[in-house]
Formats: structure tokens, sequence, C-alpha cells
């Protein structure tokens, strides 16, 4: 089995994008995800588009390393969504030759939170990207069996599945089995399992710890054997207290080597 495996940026966010691509390159990645917008207050994001010079660099860093750049990230969908103000974001997204923007749900209505993302794919498809939803244990769209109802009106919608809010959400194979159509690729990670949690420790995995697969606890092997053999995976893993320890770097090669240990496994 052979899949792409791709850097996301949460793993090695305070690298900024040049930099970040050509350590993808040295440590054997095959693309990396862009964080251009700022998600947290305390996490940086890179925002390519009002930044000419950082472009430049990071368009070379991709002609020179022959990466790809599998997603831009992230967008939260509000009540409030924007999207004349988020065209800048996508057209970096597409001179970067972008694949996938990631969506967020951050809209209590449903219904409204459908009709937004029904425009965001519009918009993404005019600019040669897909739109894709990722759900969250604290936000609106909990787990994928929301998500699946969110998307179902839009043909090209497409659904991001992370294996530590699959788990943490209590989604079910079944599920994972109906989203795969609109799956372009699985964020693969692994955490301790200890139900329930709070919205503290929910926080503290999706942005803080995480592990890479095979050491921890998610049934991870039930998931990649719904997966079909060419499905791309992302590795966002952060592990913040290796980086603070070893560095950045570090880290990227610690999860792309034990991925590749896991995967010869299944």
């Amino acid at each position: 089995m052979n899949r792409a495996i791709s850097l996301a940026h949460l793993t090695v966010v305070e690298t900024a994008p040049p930099q970040m691509i050509r350590m993808a390159a040295r440590l054997g990645y095959d693309a990396v995800g862009l964080r251009l917008l700022r998600v947290t207050p305390e996490t940086p994001g890179y925002p390519l588009m009002d930044d000419p010079q950082m472009m430049a660099q990071t368009r070379a860093a991709l002609a020179e390393t022959g990466l790809r750049v599998q997603d831009i990230e992230f967008v939260r969908i509000t009540p409030e969504f924007d999207l004349n103000a988020l065209r800048p974001f996508l057209r970096a997204g597409a001179e970067l030759g972008a694949a996938h923007v990631i969506c967020a749900p951050y809209d209590p209505d449903l219904s409204r939170l459908a009709d937004n993302l029904a425009l965001m794919a519009q918009e993404c498809r005019a600019h040669g990207m897909q739109a894709v939803l990722e759900f969250f244990p604290w936000t609106s769209v909990p787990d994928l069996a929301t998500a699946l109802r969110v998307v179902e009106p839009v043909a090209d919608l497409g659904i991001l599945v992370d294996t530590l809010h699959f788990n943490r959400s209590g989604s079910s194979l079944e599920d994972l089995r109906r989203a795969l159509p609109r799956m372009p690729f699985l964020h693969l990670c692994d955490a301790p399992v200890h139900p329930p949690y709070t919205t503290e420790q929910f926080f503290h995995a999706g942005r803080v710890e995480r592990l890479p697969p095979g050491a921890g606890q998610i049934p991870l092997a039930p998931i990649m054997a719904e997966l079909p053999p060419d499905l791309p995976v992302t590795l966002e893993i952060p592990m913040t207290a290796k980086a603070l320890a070893e560095g950045e770097e570090a880290v990227a090669a610690h999860v792309i080597a034990a991925t590749r240990q896991f995967l010869t496994q299944l």
C-alpha cells in the first residue's frame, strides 16, 4: 500500500510555509496543508494573501520540492459568514494549487450553516478547489452523522474525518462507510481513550497534544480497513511538549516514521 502522506500545519504550526514545505520534503512527505487563517489566539496563521513576499517564497519552495498543497485552512462558518471577505484567501489557495479548503461549523442554525456551506462550495469550485466540512465534538456539528445531514444537499461538498474527533464523538463505522464517497483524505492520529471528556480535554487533544497512530488507544485498524487503499492521509499530530524540547522538525520526523510503521502493520 502506498498512501500519500501530507503534513498538516498544526503539527508544526510555528514554522512558516516556505520552511515547512522544505522540511516536509526532507522528511519524505508528499504534500502539505497550510494554515492561512489564524485558528486560535495562541497559534499563528500565515495570511499569504496579504504577504506577497512570503507567497513568492512559498511558491518557490513548492516548485523546488515538487510537493503539492493538499488543503488550506480553515474557514469558520459562523452566523456572520461573509463570502466576499474570503475571496482573497481563496485566490491565494488557487495560486498555490491547493485542492481543498477546510471549513469548520460554528453556526448553531444548521439550515443556515448548510446554505452558507453551499455558497462556500460554489465559490471554492470556481477557484478550482473543493470545500470540505470538518466536524468537532464541541461544535454545532459534533459527529459524523450530523455532518452527513448538513452536506447532503450539495453534491460536491466534502467531509473531513479526523480519527481523534471520530473516536471522541462516538461516530460509527457505518457512518464512515456512508461518508467515504465525500472523503478526499483522512486526518490520521491517535490519543488516549478515556470517556467521558470535558470541553477542555477536547481542546487539549485537538490543539495541543496528540499521539502518532499506534501510540494511543483509538481503534484505528477498523477505520483504516474501510478506506480505499489510495485515500491520502494527513498527519495532524501536535506534540507541543516534544516540539518545545526538540523542535518542530523532530515532531514531523517522529510522526511520519511512526505512521509508516503503523501502515505496514495493517
